[in-house]
């Protein structure tokens, strides 16, 4: 049996769901809550393995719940529920690590197979908000490289040139023998442009080397 909790503040909406997810006998609602901290209070209480949240409800809204049972209670499956599909509720649940992002405007019966799918692992998205995540991601990466054309600016010549050759996974003594300078001197540059640039790590500077348009 996959046990689940039903969290929304609307007894109506409550029914509808208990109702489709009834008709399937390896799922069984364990609990019910009307807002995000009575959810919280049930997870710990009931230890469902998924939880249905609305996003928006009184005191502690959905995605706040959301974030904490993730944080809490990792083992347990999140997925919202919910009539909004706004890009800053949808950025806001993939940042929190929902499992899933239904729309109550879809099949009733999508919400069947959408639990059983979180609980073998699997990411239930509705297709609207599949479309609007690959655009926030896609929104996101251009102004990574807009920021990061803009940042290497500030880099000396020879520093970008030391920054591309990173990103083309070169090591400091191929970087010298390349630019013919010492390996000490790329040390040097190396230490120099991530500390502009706020990086840690060469490998963040390979990835920061192809947003810029450095790399192929």
């Amino acid at each position: 049996m996959i046990r689940i909790l039903i969290a929304d503040d609307q007894p109506l909406v409550r029914a509808g769901l208990r109702t489709v997810l009834a008709t399937d006998p390896e799922l069984e609602i364990v609990a019910e809550a009307q807002d995000g901290r009575s959810a919280l209070e049930a997870v710990e209480r009931w230890r469902p393995d998924v939880v249905l949240l609305d996003i928006r409800m009184p005191g502690m809204d959905g995605l706040a719940a959301a974030e904490s049972i993730r944080a809490r209670h990792p083992a347990v499956r999140v997925m919202i529920i919910t009539t909004f599909d706004e890009d800053r509720y949808i950025a806001r649940a993939v940042q929190a690590g929902v499992h899933g992002f239904l729309l109550k405007s879809g099949d009733p019966y999508e919400l069947i197979g959408g639990v059983k799918a979180v609980m073998n692992g699997g990411t239930v998205l509705a297709p609207p908000i599949a479309h609007r995540i690959v655009g926030l991601l896609h929104g996101r990466e251009l102004q990574d490289r807009l920021a990061a054309r803009t940042a290497v600016q500030a880099l000396t010549p020879r520093e970008r040139d030391v920054l591309a050759l990173l990103g083309a996974g070169l090591s400091n003594a191929e970087i010298g023998q390349r630019l013919h300078v010492a390996e000490g001197t790329v040390k040097i540059h190396v230490s120099a442009l991530l500390g502009k640039l706020g990086l840690a790590n060469r490998v963040q500077a390979a990835v920061y080397a192809y947003r810029a348009g450095l790399t192929g």
